[in-house]
């Protein structure tokens, strides 16, 4: 059943990975502070300082990537057709990488920031995977 997703299934593993490697660069941002507390980062850090930046993009992602994987997964089960699948995939997989490497290289408190509009192509994705999920049920 899950072979005709293997490009969705990549994508989501593609989502996935990014997350990971988001942690260990918060992690290892985190690690090389000078005053480095286990679990915690110094509440006196803005978008100036990666280790900010770095543990400001992985909990961003935390808080995505359910949103999309789960629902995406649910399509799999429903019959949504796997190309459509696949596209919504990668875009929001893309946009989640290009949204990760502008937060890492920029600092910035400006709003909207360049980032926001990759989160915002992400969040449209998603809720286009939301009306492919509802129409299948119906």
């Amino acid at each position: 059943m899950f072979t005709v997703y293997t490009y969705a299934i990549a994508g989501l593993a593609v989502i996935i990975f990014t997350v990971l490697i988001q942690n260990i660069v918060a992690a290892v941002a985190h690690r090389k502070q000078s005053s480095y507390v286990p679990g915690k980062v110094a509440e006196d850090l803005s978008h100036d300082s990666f280790v900010f930046r770095s543990h400001r993009t992985f909990h961003n992602s935390l808080e995505n990537v359910n949103q999309f994987i789960i629902p995406a997964i649910l399509c799999m089960f429903v019959g949504v057709t796997p190309l459509y699948l696949a596209i919504l995939a990668w875009v929001y997989g893309l946009c989640r990488i290009v949204h990760m490497a502008l937060y890492y290289a920029m600092a910035t408190e400006r709003n909207p920031s360049p980032r926001t509009y990759f989160y915002m192509i992400g969040l449209v994705t998603n809720l286009i995977l939301y009306v492919l999920l509802f129409v299948s049920l119906i």
